[in-house]
């Protein structure tokens, strides 16, 4: 039997997230040739790529939001907003976004995650596919994980 000797704690703690982070990191570098070869290269750090699409008056009206790493194009936001789509401005941000992270970071391939109801018949039709299906996340939706090489 396996006597309890640790006190378990709930809460946001930066410190502890930091300390864990570095910790994993280490011991996933230990444990990957690739990983390990990623070391002191540029493509180990993540690296914000942002583009944002601004009418005549300045407002906000589309952007992408992502990040580079390993040679991957890793985009987490992309949003139009709703008189605007249609119009190819979310095809326009996308398609610049892959051309940024090819031409300017060497990367080969692009992944997304959309849900059922946002995009991803969007994506399919701009070369990417479908790598994963998460039915019920979060309840009554499906995730979908999205890839696309570069050329």
């Amino acid at each position: 039997m396996v006597r309890l000797m640790f006190r378990i704690e709930t809460g946001v703690d930066k410190e502890f997230s930091k300390v864990l982070r570095s910790r994993l990191r280490d011991a996933n570098t230990a444990a990957s040739p690739v990983l390990r070869a990623l070391r002191g290269t540029p493509d180990e750090r993540e690296l914000p790529l942002q583009l944002w699409a601004l009418d005549e008056r300045d407002e906000l009206v589309g952007g992408l939001v992502g990040h580079t790493w390993a040679t991957w194009l890793h985009v987490t936001y992309l949003w139009v907003d709703t008189p605007h789509r249609g119009t190819g401005l979310g095809s326009h941000l996308l398609s610049r976004a892959e051309s940024l992270a090819r031409t300017e970071r060497g990367c080969r391939a692009v992944r997304l995650e959309t849900w059922d109801f946002q995009a991803p018949e969007f994506y399919k039709k701009r070369g990417y596919d479908v790598v994963c299906v998460i039915p019920d996340y979060p309840p009554g939706v499906t995730e979908y994980t999205l890839t696309k090489q570069l050329s």
